[in-house]
């Protein structure tokens, strides 16, 4: 029997990236820009990769590329053929595309808030969703994301945008209701602080999902909880109301202490509350120890930050689908590292080397040349000696 070569004998260039990406956003949308137009859905598809990729505006991007179509023809298109309704659908049906046949059978999943503020007119905060004061302003863009995480790899199935009046357990139903049609299992949903409120835990008690949700100190009991003693597990309850029904959810919370011995400068003991019910969680220590895998998450949310197409736009359908685009990149980027660049073994494959970083510098570099990016400037006198070696 051959031993397993170390590496695949094929490569992958820059070029076929940006294909790829294309051809996924070509497939997704059908864009009827009728007979007349001067530019065609792939030309629009690639800017849009492109300015994702680079970090930059469209009209930026279409500046600086000599077979660039016309930044204001893009952002015409933009208008007029992206609607909010194609967009958020179309959007989820982008993230899980190739990315659900690589899910393992079992998973664990991960939901977010992401706040985004808005430091525009107050007087145009109509669809904006409204918090409580955070970096200067009350008025935030805000989407909810759904990822799956597997060995530390991380995958947005879904995302969501919203607007006043949408609530965490609102975001949570749907979410839910979109795990109930997967095919994989959940082995424990992680939710961040904003998730915890009686309705919440209430839906993750009726789908029997697995939960780990940080403990916010409402009440004088989880006050007086969180402020004395070591770690133990206690039952705490909750209170809450839809219309004229009231209901009283219990469960169990787990407090997990430890030394502070003086990071951050802070001394004396650290208390943290976790409501947890999880077969596999059996003490405090083991709360804290899963609920901190949570954390790579804040990684894919950076990353997206980076990847994100700059804008001043108020249209809510053009900054869902840059957000969306942000968040499919890295999905495209982890689907084909574990497909196409991993090396199948025994035992698991074995990934190689390829930082995010690297696919998008590839993906950039790709698409400046497929927009003819100019590599040299008009000079008044030619370049002396200091411009050669």
């Amino acid at each position: 029997m051959s031993k397993q070569p170390d590496q695949a004998d094929d490569e992958i260039h820059e070029d076929q990236l940006l294909n790829f990406l294309v051809n996924v956003l070509t497939g997704a949308f059908s864009l009827d820009l009728g007979e007349n137009a001067e530019i065609d859905p792939e030309e629009i598809f690639e800017v849009l990769v492109g300015a994702t990729a680079d970090g930059t505006s469209i009209s930026s991007l279409c500046e600086k590329g000599e077979d660039a179509p016309s930044g204001n023809g893009v952002l015409h298109h933009l208008r007029t053929k992206f609607d909010l309704e194609t967009v958020e659908s179309t959007g989820n049906t982008l993230l899980q595309q190739d990315v659900l046949e690589t899910l393992p059978e079992q998973v664990e999943v991960v939901a977010d808030l992401h706040l985004r503020p808005y430091y525009g007119d107050e007087d145009d905060t109509d669809g904006l969703y409204h918090s409580e004061a955070k970096r200067g302003t009350t008025a935030f863009h805000a989407y909810a994301t759904l990822y799956a995480r597997v060995n530390n790899k991380r995958y947005t199935l879904a995302v969501r945008r919203l607007t006043d009046g949408d609530t965490a357990s609102d975001v949570l139903a749907e979410f839910l209701g979109l795990l109930d049609n997967f095919d994989f299992d959940v082995k424990a949903v992680y939710l961040d602080s904003g998730f915890y409120d009686g309705k919440c835990l209430t839906l993750l008690q009726a789908h029997n999902f697995a939960y780990i949700v940080p403990v916010i100190k409402w009440g004088s009991k989880i006050k007086t909880e969180l402020s004395q003693g070591w770690s133990r597990e206690i039952s705490h309850d909750l209170t809450t109301s839809y219309g004229e029904h009231e209901w009283t959810v219990e469960f169990p919370v787990m407090i997990d202490c430890t030394y502070k011995n003086g990071r951050y400068g802070e001394h004396g003991v650290a208390r943290h509350g976790y409501a947890v019910d999880a077969p596999f969680i059996d003490e405090p220590r083991q709360a804290r120890s899963h609920y901190s895998k949570r954390f790579g998450i804040e990684a894919s949310y950076r990353l997206s930050e980076s990847t994100l197409i700059s804008t001043t736009t108020q249209d809510p359908a053009r900054r869902l689908l840059f957000v969306v685009l942000s968040l499919l990149i890295q999905n495209v980027w982890r689907y084909l590292h574990w497909e196409y660049v991993a090396t199948p073994r025994r035992g698991g494959r074995r990934l190689w080397w390829w930082p995010f970083d690297e696919f998008v510098d590839m993906v950039t570099r790709a698409m400046w040349t497929a927009l003819a990016a100019r590599r040299a400037v008009p000079a008044n006198r030619p370049p002396d000696d200091r411009f050669h070696r």
